[in-house]
């Protein structure tokens, strides 16, 4: 049996698990709920952040609510993005327009060094979770010849109770793992606000130089290059 073939086999395994089914939606309600709110906002014309102007991301969040009807543009494709992964039928599509969205807000977070980083991160895992469900759909679309399995779906006609100990085991250890390489990742962060700025400078190295970067930040509103460059220049 090839590669492709054992994969199948274990997809359509783990297709027929309750417990995988219940995680799938569970993945399709918390992916919605979290566009739905964020694009209502935009739908109404509101700013989107509380994030003050002179932090990076939220003077690119001030530019994009600039942007007239584009902006309002966005927030009607994140909740008809949400609402077909809330039915059933229309899951599938709106996981495929989901998962370009949110990467592409995923970078954006780990660009600016946003404090959301992780949680686009858990997004992102999700989106790509259910492409992998809905991996018998989208195959057929795939630059390769699937295996001949589709037979084995008819034989599962009984979900299985089995608690997947090892797939949830592999779930709590890549969050744990998003968790801890973002809260290394970065020397620095602007956070979300001078204060939180200011306030992880006391377990800065260079406190001073970390007080700075905030004020160029916030104060100066300096891009974040130039008060990254200063803060490194600082600690040399």
């Amino acid at each position: 049996m090839n590669i492709l073939a054992t994969f199948e086999q274990r997809y359509y395994e783990a297709k027929a698990n309750k417990w995988t089914r219940y995680f799938s939606v569970f993945c399709r309600i918390a992916l919605a709920l979290g566009f739905i709110p964020s694009g209502v906002v935009k739908i109404m014309g509101e700013r989107f952040t509380a994030l003050p102007a002179n932090h990076p991301l939220g003077h690119y969040f001030d530019a994009l609510h600039l942007t007239g009807y584009y902006y309002t543009f966005i927030g009607i494709v994140q909740v008809t993005t949400a609402l077909l992964l809330l039915i059933p039928r229309t899951a599938v599509l709106g996981a495929i327009l989901y998962f370009p969205i949110i990467l592409n807000i995923c970078v954006l977070a780990y660009s600016v060094r946003f404090e959301g980083t992780r949680i686009t991160t858990f997004m992102l895992l999700a989106s790509l979770y259910l492409l992998f469900w809905n991996y018998d759909r989208l195959k057929y679309i795939l630059p390769f010849k699937p295996s001949q399995h589709d037979s084995y779906t008819t034989q599962k006609k009984t979900l299985s109770n089995k608690f997947p100990w090892l797939f949830f085991a592999c779930v709590f250890a890549a969050l744990v793992s998003v968790v801890v390489i973002n809260q290394f990742m970065y020397s620095i962060r602007p956070g979300n606000s001078l204060l939180e700025c200011t306030n992880s400078c006391g377990g800065n190295d260079k406190p001073k130089a970390c007080n700075d970067f905030c004020n160029c930040i916030y104060n100066q509103g300096n891009p974040l290059e130039k008060c990254l460059d200063d803060y490194e220049k600082a600690n040399e």
